[in-house]
């Protein structure tokens, strides 16, 4: 497994952890002139969560991979909040926002992956 791939797992787990919902891999590896290459992108009911959410991946990232984001945004309102790790780039957002921008399907070239919710 890769750096980038570890990153994605730890992402991943950190998302589990605060139990996020809907959590899906897009792997961009393959897309020429992508910006990054995966996305992680998960929800949180309410913007109390998707705040909890993005904590619990920062820790997570930073003890499993020793990496921290370059730049957060969103946090603010937490209705949406984009974590920016340079090859992976995060959104947890409330429901109605992700449906809305609806971002896994932007890609359709891409391979994308659902991971099972835990509950």
């Amino acid at each position: 497994m890769n750096q980038t791939e570890e990153l994605v797992k730890a992402i991943v787990e950190g998302l589990q952890e605060k139990k996020g919902k809907n959590i899906v891999t897009v792997n961009l590896t393959r897309i020429p002139g992508s910006i990054c290459q995966y996305m992680v992108i998960s929800e949180g009911n309410t913007p109390t969560q998707v705040s909890a959410l993005a904590d619990s991946v920062w820790e997570i990232v930073r003890k499993k991979v020793n990496d921290k984001p370059i730049s957060i945004d969103g946090a603010q309102q937490a209705e949406w909040i984009g974590m920016d790790y340079g090859t992976v780039l995060v959104h947890i957002f409330v429901p109605e926002l992700r449906a809305f921008y609806n971002l896994e399907n932007l890609w359709s070239d891409a391979k994308v992956s659902h991971i099972a919710d835990l509950d």
